[in-house]
Parts: C-alpha cells; sequence; structure tokens
C-alpha cells in the first residue's frame, strides 16, 4: 500500500471499543439485553470487519474492540458463551466471589433490577476452561467510593485471591462496581491489577488510563442502527458524547 492510502487509512481506523454488558435475559431492565439481540449484535461485529481482541490488549490494537460482561449472570453460560465460542470472540468476565452460585441481590443493588442467579464457580472454572478470562468485580461489589481506604482494598484483594484460589490462575483485571471510582479507588486498584474498566461511555483514546477504561455499555446499543453506527466510529462520536453528557446531567441531579 502507498504512504498515501496508509495515511488515509490511519485517520479513518476508528478507536478501539470497549462494549460492556451485564445478563442476557428477555427482562427488559436496564442491564438487561435479549439473547436474539446479543446474537444480532455479535453477527454485526463479526460482519464489520473490526478485530474483537482480548481486554489486555486493547488500547494497543487500532480498530479493535474488546468485550466485557459484569457480575457473572448463569445466563452468560447459556446465552452468551456459545455464540462467543461460535465466533472465537474473546471476554473478560467479571465476578463477585461471595456471590457465586447466589444471586445478584447485594447491598446497594437497585430495587428495578430483577433478582437473577448467579454463575457458580464450576460454570466459571468451565467458562475459563473454554478460553473466558476470569476478572475481578469485588467480592460483595459496594461502591468502593463510600468505603474506607482499608475496606476498599480488602474488597480488590480479596477478590483476586478468591479467584486466583479457585481457578490456579492469575487475575490481573478488574471492573469497578457501578462504575464508581475516585483517585483513591484508582490507585488502590493500581496495587492488584494491571488494568481497570470504569463505565466511563467512550472509546478508547491515546491518553487512556489502563486504570479507568471506558467502556459502551450495551444498554445504549440496543438500536441496531445505533449499534452499526457504533462500530463504524467517527459518525458515533456525537452519540456517545451526548449520551455520555446526559447520564452525567442526571447522575448530578440525582445526587
Amino acid at each position: 500500500m502507498a504512504k498515501g492510502a496508509l495515511l488515509r487509512a490511519a485517520k479513518i481506523m476508528p478507536k478501539p471499543l470497549i462494549l460492556a454488558y451485564h445478563s442476557i435475559d428477555h427482562s427488559g431492565s436496564v442491564i438487561s439485553e435479549t439473547p436474539e439481540s446479543f446474537a444480532l449484535q455479535m453477527n454485526h461485529l463479526a460482519a464489520s470487519g473490526r478485530r474483537v481482541v482480548p481486554l489486555t490488549e486493547i488500547v494497543q490494537s487500532p480498530g479493535a474492540v474488546a468485550l466485557t460482561f459484569d457480575d457473572a449472570y448463569r445466563n452468560f453460560s447459556t446465552h452468551a458463551l456459545p455464540i462467543l465460542q461460535q465466533f472465537r470472540f474473546p471476554c473478560t468476565l467479571f465476578v463477585v466471589p461471595r456471590r457465586c452460585g447466589l444471586d445478584n441481590q447485594w447491598p446497594g443493588q437497585a430495587p428495578q433490577i430483577p433478582a437473577m442467579p448467579l454463575m457458580s464457580w464450576e460454570e466459571i472454572k468451565e467458562a475459563a476452561r473454554l478460553g473466558i478470562t476470569v476478572g475481578s468485580h469485588t467480592m460483595d461489589h459496594p461502591d468502593l467510593t463510600r468505603l474506607c481506604p482499608a475496606a476498599a482494598a480488602a474488597q480488590m484483594g480479596e477478590a483476586k485471591d478468591r479467584i486466583e484460589q479457585n481457578l490456579g490462575t492469575c487475575s490481573t483485571e478488574f471492573a469497578y462496581p457501578y462504575g464508581a471510582v475516585n483517585r483513591q479507588v484508582r490507585d488502590i486498584a493500581a496495587g492488584s491489577f494491571s488494568l481497570a474498566c470504569s463505565t466511563r461511555l467512550a472509546a478508547i483514546g491515546p491518553a487512556t488510563d489502563l486504570l479507568q477504561l471506558p467502556r459502551v455499555d450495551a444498554y445504549y446499543l440496543r438500536h441496531p442502527a445505533i449499534f452499526r453506527l457504533v462500530l463504524e466510529g467517527k459518525p458515533s462520536n456525537s452519540y456517545l458524547t451526548l449520551r455520555r453528557t446526559l447520564r452525567e446531567w442526571k447522575g448530578r441531579l440525582q445526587q
């Protein structure tokens, strides 16, 4: 390819994206994506030509996409994993160790979120055996910014240890519950993990902090046209900016 063509290709290369999912079910909740919609999205992703890479490679992979799932709902095994296997898509699954095999009704859970079962350790081990990366989402899913430093460090460190004890592998990836992170929490995470995911609605930029990686929540991508728009890259910038601004305003009003 000629030098000019290479430069033009570089200019239109979409920014890397991390997509964030929770539950794959028909409840219609804000954390849920239907199995049919998820399958359609993965088909669109496969057809888009964008590479799907492990989370650890996303910052160094121009135009790539990484997939993450928070909380480890049992329906990940039944609805998401077979499709990920079909396309050979890597993925990181963030688990809440003290809730494994139970449900998602931890303290602080929003009342509009339905009670749903979480994966057992045996199901998590099977997912790991099939190539899924298992990361930490704290022991109990608290808002870490509301804890003292010692308690926040314990939530992160104990969860990392529990995962490593059960899987026999090193766990280096983390996601902040509710996306709640401040400088103190970020610095504590840096002591245990090589990267950590927030819920800031944005693509990966050149100055992205590995301990505060932005993600695009699947809730904002439910319409197939919007999903394709975001995959295209540049045309989606204004959409993500608008949704991020509206979400930040809503958060301030609720404080």
